[in-house]
């Protein structure tokens, strides 16, 4: 948290107002918050003052913002709190402020340039900022949502597309499946595999599909992989049209304000509330450090069967 939804909301919130517009300085209130950058070609500071942002791109969970005339980004990652608003100058903040960005907007035929701080606020310091090289796109295709440029910056290339990317291909996620030795919802977890969709989003589509969390993957069929990835776009997409899921105060968009998919769960956090679909309470069990919830009744885990000792 935030997931695929959440980061895809504040995108859209910040293109607008950041496509075109300068950086006319920088405010670091936690050295933290840069960790992920690498100093040796530059400062953040020094590296993005002066710069023109181009519209913010997205893949799977990471956010980025390319500078105009560079092959650089601004990339931003919320971790699991963290939240990137839009404010008018000299508005006090009433979260943990880490970073800031003194930015000018561009011309529009809304007004003129105008001035706006882009306040990263983040209050458990696991999300980051960072000033990163864009590589070419190992597939040739665009970066993210948002660019029609083959580039991602690097420390985004290992990550693989997302279900709701127009360039995500069907059977190759398939084929790599078929290669796993784990759980369907670790799979889904994998960012590696498949990117954007963490807890919530995981249990929400492994309900849709009838799965348990722990199905093994080589056991799916094709028939059966299809389905899920047409359950997870499904949940990304209503998640994505309803603003995100909010349970707190920590994930809001650009404006402040909270998403309200969180009414249209049916598994994730209704542990003991009957199952939308056949009336079984819901279950939630321990996974991977987190926790998994689902229908004992609807998504049964059904191993392989395996052939008798001795059996040819």
């Amino acid at each position: 948290m935030p997931e695929l939804p959440e980061v895809e909301v504040v995108r859209a919130g910040l293109a607008p107002a950041v496509s075109g517009a300068t950086i006319l300085g920088v405010e670091v209130f936690e050295p933290r918050s840069l960790r992920r950058h690498d100093p040796v070609g530059g400062t953040f500071e020094a590296l993005v003052t002066g710069r023109t942002m181009a519209t913010p791109v997205r893949r799977g969970k990471f956010l980025w913002i390319p500078l105009e005339g560079t092959r650089q980004a601004i990339v931003a990652h919320l971790g699991m709190s963290g939240q990137i608003l839009l404010r008018e100058p000299g508005v006090v903040e009433n979260g943990l402020l880490r970073i800031r960005l003194h930015i000018e907007t561009a011309p529009s035929q809304a007004g003129p340039r105008r001035e706006l701080w882009v306040n990263f606020v983040d209050q458990r310091i696991f999300g980051s900022m960072a000033v990163d090289a864009l590589v070419p796109t190992a597939d040739g295709a665009p970066g993210g949502l948002g660019t029609e440029e083959a580039l991602v910056p690097a420390q985004v290339a290992h990550i693989a597309r997302d279900p709701l990317d127009s360039a995500f291909d069907d059977a190759a996620f398939a084929a790599a499946l078929g290669r796993k030795n784990t759980g369907v919802k670790r799979a889904l977890l994998d960012q590696s595999l498949i990117s954007g969709i963490g807890n919530i989003y995981a249990d929400e589509a492994l309900w849709a599909a009838k799965l348990h969390y722990a199905q093994p993957v080589r056991s799916l069929s094709r028939a059966r992989i299809r389905t899920l990835l047409a359950e997870v776009r499904t949940v990304l997409s209503k998640a994505l049209a309803e603003g995100g899921t909010s349970f707190d105060a920590q994930y809001v968009n650009v404006n402040g304000a909270s998403g309200y998919f969180s009414h249209s769960l049916n598994v994730y956090g209704r542990e003991g509330e009957p199952c939308p679909r056949c009336g079984t309470a819901i279950v939630r069990e321990q996974f991977m450090n987190r926790s998994s919830h689902f229908c004992p009744h609807c998504q049964k885990l059904r191993l392989p069967r395996t052939a008798p000792a001795g059996a040819s």
